[in-house]
């Protein structure tokens, strides 16, 4: 195998190479084959080729050291010319540098060549414009205007700067020497203004956008210029206004003028100003008084729903879209005073009118429920006889006054709320939006009163009182008791002012001192009404335990506790106990139905312990037998049954003593001491429970007195 560099080109393989050299080897393969394996030919072979590749190697490395000499040499060369290249770099700096030293040199001479040429020329340009200006003034002074620029329409142009110039030279001149000749430049002056304006005229009519410019640019050192702009504003208008959106139009119309204004006057953005100030003042306002005076005195709320959305939804969106427009450097405050303009009148005395229509409002509500109702509003009293009976019912629940009877009815009416609340939440927000910042607060406090007024006072605290008048005695026979359902509706209403009060007012108020007078108003009417309720309820449990009285008295014998036949009693409880149970179980669903969240607990733990002390004491009247202490009992067992659906652990727990207490009636002599020291009765009274067990027929008999003595 011919040793050549090609050989140890990567990649190299060592083992591979042997592997290779062997092989081709004759007697130096492994596995035997044609000829048997020869080591010593194998080792003379790789002598050979070692020899072979030191001689490669040296072949190699003299070509490598041959190639770093040519290198060496090479860079040598290289960085004589670098060093000859910087060497002219440097010759050719300094010759840019004198070169530009020349030139500046040159610039200089020349610019003061012309500073010394415009110093000559500048002063002959002025004496061939004043000669000229005196050639025309002489003309005005022997009144004969001959030059062509006068005379040539074509050049109105160059007539109006050369009749401007003179005109300023002439407000210069005395009155007394040149008054004739002040008085046709003047006269030459407005003829071409005139002229100028209807040039302008009839280009904007023609839509000639590049002669308008013209014309406006030679208008521009005019006194007239400002009357160019109106005609042009007053043209602009014309036939724009043909749908009954006024406010539309508007905005088209500006839209359209807008690009056409920065095409032909210099400055427009006062132009575009001067534009909208006008139909503010102008188009826009009368619009307004059209539309809200013809409303104001004949139909107050339509007045205001107009006034509102002018000045909200129709007038606010119109400024809006004009804030597009460049208008000047405060376009906000500039729109603002504008729109203020407009309506101050109508702001003024926006509140007073607000508060009038919804105490009319208010009151037609209020007056066509009652009709409806077929009702006469009962004056309610007030001052200290009224507050004196006040203080005299909480305290004794007695009614001072007639009882009425409703019917059924609870005066409150959730269609009556509804209509009241939205009238008062279309007040809060044309309040928010009509007030001025600082009146705000006030003003707003002010609608939360009339809505206490005609809401709280004049139909929920009235409601409540003509069902507290409706509530009748404690001992009245099968009374119909609807105060719950004032209750329930009184809690609905006072939700839904309550969830407007933080909805509608509090964003209005809430930064403000009137924040802790709304407050403080809302906590003294909850007051004033929950007094009236917990009255309410309170009395309407009283007569809920007297129709339970009524029940026992007129159903419960003394013979269902001492039957006659001992060994023949057929009943689990008695028809009094039935029927107590049954009309209990009602005012329990009809209380869970009346109240919401911690009341419901509260009113039924009040019912369950009165319902428990009626039974108690009920219980007490009787004298028991074996089998009627059984009974009696079986009954307790059923109004404790009853007394699960209050979902009061106390009232549970009472009748589960009561019923502890009842076993007294029928356990034996013997086992008295032992039942009365059990869990549920040890805590007692001992006289509670030797009441107990002197109501058994065989007290005396059996000598029980003796356990507790």
């Amino acid at each position: 195998m011919a040793t050549t560099a090609q050989l140890f080109e990567e990649p190299f393989d060592a083992d591979e190479y042997i592997e290779r050299l062997a092989w081709r080897t004759p007697g130096g393969g492994s596995k035997g084959g044609a000829e048997a394996f020869d080591p010593k030919r194998l080792l003379e072979e790789f002598e050979n080729h070692i020899e072979e590749l030191k001689q490669l190697d040296e072949k190699i490395q003299r070509r490598v050291e041959k190639l770093e000499h040519q290198c060496h040499r090479e860079a040598k060369e290289f960085a004589h010319k670098v060093q000859d290249l910087q060497r002219s770099n440097q010759v050719a700096f300094q010759h840019f540098q004198e070169l530009d030293e020349h030139i500046s040199y040159v610039a200089t001479k020349v610019c003061h060549l012309g500073d010394q040429l415009e110093g000559v020329n500048t002063p002959r340009q002025r004496a061939v414009e004043a000669q000229r200006l005196m050639t025309y003034f002489n003309e005005f002074l022997d009144g004969d205007l001959r030059s062509d620029v006068f005379n040539n329409p074509d050049k109105i142009k160059e007539a109006a700067d050369i009749i401007q110039k003179l005109h300023l030279i002439a407000q210069e001149l005395p009155f007394d020497r040149f008054a004739d000749v002040k008085a046709k430049i003047a006269s030459k002056y407005h003829d071409l203004e005139r002229q100028l304006i209807q040039e302008f005229t009839a280009a904007q009519r023609r839509g000639e956008i590049g002669r308008m410019r013209e014309v406006a640019a030679v208008l521009l050192h005019f006194k007239g210029y400002a009357h160019c702009v109106d005609v042009y504003i007053k043209q602009c208008q014309e036939g724009a206004y043909l749908r009954n959106d006024v406010f539309e139009d508007t905005a088209v119309l500006c839209q359209r003028v807008n690009k056409q204004v920065g095409e032909v006057f210099s400055s427009p953005e006062t132009v575009m100003a001067k534009l909208i100030q006008n139909i503010f003042e102008n188009k826009l306002q009368a619009h307004v008084k059209e539309k809200l005076d013809e409303t104001r005195h004949s139909d107050v709320e339509q007045y205001l729903k107009n006034l509102y959305d002018l000045y909200t939804r129709y007038l606010t969106s119109l400024a809006t879209k004009l804030t597009e427009f460049n208008l000047g450097s405060d376009k906000h405050t500039f729109l603002s005073k504008l729109i203020k303009n407009i309506f101050s009148s109508y702001l003024e005395s926006y509140i007073d009118m607000e508060r009038d229509y919804l105490r009319s409002r208010g009151a037609m509500i209020l007056q066509r429920y009652y009709d409806s109702k077929n009702h006469q509003k009962r004056l309610i009293g007030t001052g200290s006889i009224q507050e004196l009976k006040e203080r005299i019912r909480q305290r004794t629940n007695l009614s001072l006054g007639p009882v009425i009877d409703t019917h059924g009815e609870t005066f409150l009416s959730p269609e009556l709320v509804v209509n009241l609340l939205q009238e008062t939440r279309h007040a809060f927000e044309r309040c928010h939006k009509l007030s001025d910042p600082s009146d705000l607060p006030k003003n707003a406090f002010s609608i939360f009163l009339l809505l206490v007024d005609h809401l709280c006072v004049e139909h929920i605290d009235y409601a409540l009182e003509i069902g507290l008048s409706a509530i009748p005695s404690s001992d009245a026979k099968n009374a119909n008791l609807y105060f719950l359902d004032v209750v329930q509706q009184a809690n609905s209403i006072f939700h839904l002012f309550d969830k407007q009060f933080n909805d509608q007012l509090m964003p209005l108020i809430s930064s403000s001192p009137k924040l802790a007078e709304c407050l403080h108003k809302k906590k003294e009417v909850i007051e004033q009404m929950e007094v009236k309720l917990d009255t309410g309820i309170d009395r309407t449990i009283n007569c809920m335990v007297g129709q339970m009285k009524h029940i026992l008295a007129t159903e419960q014998k003394k013979t269902d506790f001492r039957p006659e036949d001992e060994n023949n009693v057929m009943i689990q409880y008695t028809t009094a106990c039935s029927k107590v149970c049954v009309y209990v179980s009602r005012q329990v669903e009809h209380v869970r139905k009346s109240m919401d969240g911690k009341n419901v607990d509260t009113v039924l733990t009040e019912l369950g312990v009165r319902f428990h002390r009626l039974i108690h004491e009920h219980l007490q009247q009787y004298s028991y037998s074996s089998m009627g202490g059984m009974l009696a009992i079986c009954d307790v067992a059923e109004y404790r049954r009853c007394a699960k659906d209050f979902r009061v652990p106390l009232v549970l727990q009472l009748f589960d003593t009561l019923h502890a207490l009842c076993n007294l009636l029928v356990v034996a002599p013997d086992n008295l001491k032992q039942v009365c020291s059990g869990e549920q009765l040890t805590n007692l009274d001992r006289n509670l429970l030797h009441a107990f067990v002197q109501l058994r027929v065989d007290y005396r008999s059996a000598r029980l007195g003796r356990h507790f003595s």
